[in-house]
């Protein structure tokens, strides 16, 4: 077993919730989140804050002030989710023998379970709150996909590193240097399954209304197994070794 664990720590560059896959997954659960908001919780984008910044100020520029403090409530939303996904990764694998990554996959789908039982008929805002809370932690805690810096739950980023991937390609036209492949084909394939779970999302929530949500908990539980599986067995030894960019 000691061996097996020595062969193992020499192939481990990258831990199971560092790998592509896994934010491929969590990407295209993005996209669908940005359609199920969209669509059916007030037409607005949850997974990011600039629209709400940009709106509170455009209403305090308006002089309404009760609707600029309304905008308070989801971006603060978002703080407290950096805040505590920044707090609790030592805490949780020191007291309950697994990742936070595992335990955050495990929290979305508790609040995707949610989700799909609140009503269409309640206030859009506390699916809003709740989809700005879990995506705040699961864009600072996901942080790089296998070396490379990724966003999974926007595609802002990925757009600008496909164009910065064209122009290199562009310029190493003629000669060999092609190391600039590998970023602009993981950012092109986020750029895809975030627009893919779009579709999804927006296929589902014509057909199920609120429920649509509870889609999403496949792909969560798939990657929520495969992290605890890893957790417990063949990265059990590693808990002590931080995913790149923490």
């Amino acid at each position: 077993m000691q061996n097996e664990g020595l062969e193992y720590e020499k192939e481990l560059v990258y831990l199971t919730c560092e790998r592509n896959w896994v934010f491929y997954t969590l990407m295209t659960v993005a996209g669908f989140f940005g359609a199920y908001t969209y669509l059916l919780r007030g037409n607005v984008f949850c997974n990011a804050q600039t629209g709400n910044v940009v709106l509170m100020g455009l209403a305090l520029g308006a002089g309404h002030w009760s609707k600029a403090l309304y905008y308070l409530i989801p971006i603060s939303a978002y703080l407290f989710g950096a805040f505590v996904s920044e707090l609790l990764p030592n805490l949780v694998k020191h007291n309950f023998l697994i990742r936070w990554d595992t335990l955050l996959i495990a929290i979305e789908i508790l609040a995707v379970l949610v989700l799909g039982f609140i009503p269409d008929s309640y206030p859009v805002q506390i699916s809003q709150i709740m989809i700005n809370f879990i995506a705040s932690m699961q864009y600072n805690t996901f942080r790089q996909a296998e070396g490379v810096p990724m966003a999974t739950t926007f595609a802002t980023n990925h757009i600008r590193q496909i164009g910065v991937g064209l122009a290199k390609e562009l310029k190493h036209l003629k000669t060999k240097n092609k190391s600039h492949r590998e970023r602009l084909s993981k950012h092109s394939k986020m750029l895809v399954f975030f627009i893919a779970g779009a579709v999804i999302g927006t296929v589902f929530c014509n057909i199920f209304s609120g429920r649509a949500i509870w889609v999403t908990v496949i792909p969560f539980a798939v990657v929520f197994g495969v992290l605890l599986h890893a957790d417990l067995t063949v990265e059990k030894e590693f808990m002590e070794k931080k995913p790149l960019g923490h």
